[in-house]
């Protein structure tokens, strides 16, 4: 049996087991300042399962697309399961799980679904290298606010007009929620070995470090949440912290390409300050840098 793996872009791959074709995530449709990834959901033909990290666009969208052109089932949170319903997917291939379920994807494969987080989008991010700290205990209120007055998207730079039309016009022809709708992770058990997938930086220590994996797919952007709290530190010491956690021989690394677009950001983010401290903490974990539909054999 072969396990091959492919990044479609942001947090989006594809995985094929011995013709078992499985989507981590479907957002594969971007703008057109955003890298060629070489596939949109039109070039989707052939898919089995599609599991949906959570219900944002950057995550959700695609999923009824796929489904309804190859008969793929989705799992995904209540709330993914919720828009792809008012999307006209058919109930028989909407598979609603919220944590501790685990799946039978065909004779050989199966699925277990963890609750998870998403990364903390109300409080300042900076890319890997950077360590951040504060932003501690505060309420849901709190929180609201101290989104509110960084402006739009968390204080991040507007778009310019064209692109932000283009975005919002991508959008709206999308499926997606505003709410993530609770975080799932996965955990992919084959005949090979096993694949954690994971779309966005957050976990509960103790759901994670009673998970080990022989490959681990890791979100890489954003200011990681851990417990409900943002990490006081960078986005390397919290991807480390995961590895230590489920002890994989190989990661991946994924969420670090310039999906929005911008004109005068690199295509794909510099990673290596989480290179550098994954070989000082972790030096016998390989890391897999993978480009754009590779199909790289993890197995």
């Amino acid at each position: 049996m072969t396990v091959t793996i492919d990044w479609l872009g942001c947090a989006t791959f594809r995985l094929s087991i011995d013709g078992l074709v499985i989507f981590l995530d479907t957002f594969m449709d971007r703008v057109s300042t955003a890298p060629d990834t070489g596939i949109t959901t039109a070039d989707v033909t052939e898919a089995d399962f599609a599991l949906i990290g959570h219900a944002h666009f950057d995550h959700l969208a695609g999923a009824d697309v796929v489904a309804k052109r190859t008969g793929a089932k989705v799992i995904g949170s209540h709330e993914s399961v919720r828009v792809l319903r008012e999307a006209g997917v058919p109930e028989e291939q909407l598979i609603g799980s919220q944590g501790g379920e685990h799946h039978r994807l065909n004779e050989d494969v199966t699925v277990k679904v963890f609750s998870s987080l998403h990364s903390c989008i109300w409080t300042r991010a900076a890319p890997a290298g950077t360590s951040l700290e504060g932003d501690l205990g505060l309420t849901e209120d709190e929180r609201v606010g101290l989104r509110a007055s960084a402006g739009p998207r968390g204080g991040r730079r507007q778009l310019d007009p064209a692109l932000a039309k283009e975005m919002a016009e991508l959008r709206e022809n999308a499926v997606s929620s505003n709410s993530h709708g609770g975080a799932l992770d996965y955990l992919i058990t084959t005949p090979q070995g096993t694949i954690y997938f994971q779309d966005s930086m957050g976990y509960w220590t103790g759901v994670m470090s009673s998970v080990s994996a022989d490959v681990a797919i890791l979100a890489a952007s954003g200011r990681g949440n851990i417990d409900g709290e943002p990490i006081q530190g960078s986005v390397e010491q919290f991807i480390t912290s995961e590895v230590q956690m489920l002890t994989p021989k190989r990661v991946v690394l994924g969420h670090h390409d310039n999906w929005v677009g911008m004109p005068d950001v690199p295509d794909i983010a510099d990673l290596s300050p989480v290179h550098d401290e994954l070989k000082r903490v972790a030096p016998d974990v390989e890391v897999i840098e993978l480009g754009f539909m590779d199909g790289t054999t993890l197995f």
